[in-house]
């Protein structure tokens, strides 16, 4: 008996930590037609414009484009229909306090598969303004820059 490791992509959403700051994250279970779990095993999704709300104590994720299955024929599923995430009441409860009295935003940030279930790692985020995009940049450069330095600093000739 073999032990095989399925070898599926994550699937990260790498603009939502440029264009927002992320306070807290949480991970939810997220309902899937059979076609859109084969086509999130291929990697084939999309984050973009794609948010999470709150509606009648449930959370919904809205724009995740999910590319339809190839060998899907009539069965597949629309690749843009909101989708419902799984949280527990209490967590549903702090992310519809936050969002309501702080300004926050639901951002999904990851897709990926835990033990066989797809889960979504959706992030508590406020929008970052134009300055503080640069700060980000101007600092994410710095370290770079003195990422190579030290790096240079420490080099053995042989």
């Amino acid at each position: 008996m073999t032990d095989k490791k399925q070898n599926t992509p994550t699937i990260q959403n790498r603009k939502a930590y440029h264009d927002y700051q992320i306070d807290e994250t949480y991970e939810a279970g997220i309902v899937l037609q059979g076609t859109e779990v084969k086509s999130l095993r291929d990697g084939k999704a999309s984050f973009t414009d794609a948010f999470a709300f709150i509606q009648d104590e449930e959370v919904f994720l809205r724009e995740l484009y999910i590319k339809p299955y190839e060998q899907g024929s009539y069965y597949n599923h629309d690749p843009r229909r909101p989708r419902k995430l799984l949280l527990n009441k209490k967590e549903i409860r702090e992310l519809d306090r936050a969002v309501q009295q702080k300004g926050y935003t639901l951002i999904p940030l990851k897709i990926y598969f835990k033990a066989g279930y797809a889960k979504v790692l959706i992030g508590l985020a406020k929008g970052k303004k134009q300055f503080d995009k640069r700060d980000s940049i101007k600092e994410k450069d710095m370290k770079r820059q003195l990422d190579r330095n030290v790096k240079g600093s420490y080099k053995v000739n042989l």
